[in-house]
């Protein structure tokens, strides 16, 4: 089996985003009409409008995480056979099948299902628990995240306060 990219597991591929079977493309125009919507400027609104657009694709997308729950429970009804990566093809190790009904098995699940055969590599991440960790893990680092502009808000905000401040005078004014 071949090695799944840290991209597939984290970031642009999570399963908040785009997942094997799911047009790349449809999720980039939907991707830019919110760009077009909210007119980010800067980092941190770019990353909240590619958050929403992740968001929204999901939402729209939750039959993939049914297909891939389907795609993973009949895998592990042949067996949850293993790769071995250090002989190539790759090689699938079970030990209660003959290797005819393991690739029979194995054909007929790629024909049903298709493209979306490969959310097989891509596991948990590709499931209803997998997206409610993701969302969970997103949720906690959103939480920081807006700790931190709070309190760089908040010291802007002071430092804007003393800028402006009239200077401290004792007495009357000069000159009258």
């Amino acid at each position: 089996m071949k090695r799944i990219p840290s991209a597939l597991k984290h970031g642009a591929f999570s399963a908040t985003a785009v997942l094997p079977g799911e047009s790349r493309a449809a999720f980039e125009k939907l991707h830019q009409e919110l760009i077009a919507e909210h007119t980010p400027s800067g980092a941190l609104e770019n990353n909240i409008v590619a958050t929403i657009a992740r968001l929204v694709w999901r939402k729209e997308n939750l039959g993939t995480l049914r297909i891939a729950e389907n795609v993973q429970s009949r895998w592990s009804k042949i067996g949850q056979p293993t790769f071995r990566t250090t002989v190539m093809p790759p090689t699938i190790e079970i030990e209660h099948q003959s290797d005819k009904e393991i690739a029979t098995a194995i054909d007929q699940t790629k024909k049903d299902f298709g493209p979306y055969f490969s959310l097989i590599e891509v596991g948990e991440a590709a499931t209803f628990d997998g997206l409610a960790k993701e969302l969970d893990v997103r949720e906690r680092l959103d939480s920081l995240i807006d700790r931190c502009l709070k309190r760089l808000l908040f010291l802007r905000g002071l430092k804007t306060i003393s800028n402006t401040s009239p200077p401290n005078v004792i007495g009357p004014p000069s000159g009258t």
